[in-house]
């Protein structure tokens, strides 16, 4: 009875090991962090730049970005306080270039709508550093980043500290001489930024939303050569958003509304009549312009390209978000074209950037499905 009673205690013991037995494999074993937390505050912060976007594509539209001549990153938060600050900041306003050749006898009252619209535009890359700093610090001494992705979050810090820098860079190139807006290259360096900082936001995003050992499971099925077409079209995307930047700087949008010939012809007139030769390239309207067309032409076709090489993926969620691309493509086409032939409107401009920064969302999203595709049943739906 006694090596019975034994017998039966030896395997309560290797019952007992076996509940408290280590479950699934070793890849998330280590830090795994906050990463649901993570992900929804980086959310946030992409939510907020797509709106600075949007807000400093309406301040370049309304010329609002002249109106503050200073930097001043802390003190800068207030706006005047009383009415002899307005006058002070209006004077100030009244020593550049665009009040004394453009808006000379302006009002006060008009001063303030375009003052309201920079300093907004400036308060809200504010309330991103800070959002930016309280997620990243908090995580940070709350331990809770999950490994390898301190260096990550930190780099969008020091991305968002540039963009500002860059910011007062591109103002200062339209506070002398005989300057009425900023430097287009200017522009186009700050607007190239925010899109490479929304870039980053989305692939971090897409990111913690798998967990770490499906990804490494999900890239033994990528799909290289889509991964590699996606990547040339986000590249090809992106110098589109960059020369869409050069035509806002110099507001080409607004001249040559036909379509789609340009004036009656091809090229448009005197297409290199600056000299010298190189400044056609930013500074001539028609020029700038044409290559913003000749550009979306390409991305259009290169897109097909893309689409139709994406429908024979055997995945469907991922021909899923190569569709999305191709529609959404299609309609900034023609939201283009309407752009140019109604004289760039503000209404239609600012829907033209916003339909750019989904366009931009959708390619990475796709690409990102063609590296790590989801994971499909038999029948061919995604799990």
């Amino acid at each position: 009875m006694a090596q019975k009673r034994k017998l039966f205690e030896e395997v309560a013991e290797t019952s007992a090991e076996a509940k408290t037995a280590p479950a699934g494999g070793m890849i998330d074993s280590g830090k795994r962090g906050a990463r649901g937390a993570i992900r929804a505050w980086l959310m946030v912060l992409f939510a907020l730049v797509v709106v600075m976007i949007a807000v400093g594509g309406l301040t370049r539209l309304t010329d609002s970005g002249l109106s503050i001549t200073e930097w001043k990153p802390v003190t800068g938060a207030l706006p005047p306080m009383s009415e002899a600050a307005w006058v002070e900041e209006f004077e100030k306003y009244k020593q550049i270039p665009e009040y004394q050749l453009q808006n000379k006898g302006m009002s006060m009252s008009e001063f303030k709508v375009i003052y309201w619209w920079e300093w907004g535009h400036r308060q809200l890359g504010r309330v991103i550093g800070l959002v930016w700093a309280l997620g990243f610090f908090g995580f940070l001494l709350a331990r809770k980043i999950p490994t390898g992705w301190t260096p990550r979050l930190l780099g969008l810090g020091v991305l968002g500290g540039l963009q500002g820098a860059i910011g007062w860079w591109m103002v200062s190139s339209g506070l002398s001489g005989q300057m009425l807006d900023v430097a287009s290259y200017r522009l186009a360096t700050h607007l190239g930024l925010a899109f490479v900082i929304l870039g980053f936001i989305a692939w971090y995003v897409f990111t913690l939303g798998r967990e770490e050992r499906d990804l490494m499971q999900a890239r033994r099925s990528s799909e290289a050569k889509l991964f590699s077409m996606s990547t040339g079209l986000m590249h090809f995307a992106f110098l589109q958003i960059l020369i869409g930047a050069l035509v806002a700087g110099i507001d080409a949008g607004r001249t040559y509304n036909d379509w789609p010939l340009m004036a009656g012809g091809f090229l448009p007139p005197y297409p290199f009549d600056i000299e010298p030769i190189w400044r056609n390239f930013f500074e001539n309207a028609g020029l700038v312009q044409f290559m913003h067309r000749i550009a979306g032409y390409l991305l259009f076709a290169f897109g097909v390209v893309v689409w139709l090489r994406a429908r024979k993926s055997a995945n469907s969620d991922t021909r899923f978000r190569f569709n999305s691309v191709f529609a959404v493509l299609l309609l900034q086409i023609v939201l283009g074209i309407a752009t140019v032939v109604y004289g760039a409107p503000w209404h239609i401009a600012i829907v033209h950037q916003f339909v750019a920064v989904a366009l931009w969302t959708l390619i990475l999203r796709a690409r990102f499905a063609a590296r790590y595709p989801l994971t499909q049943s038999i029948r061919g739906s995604a799990a």
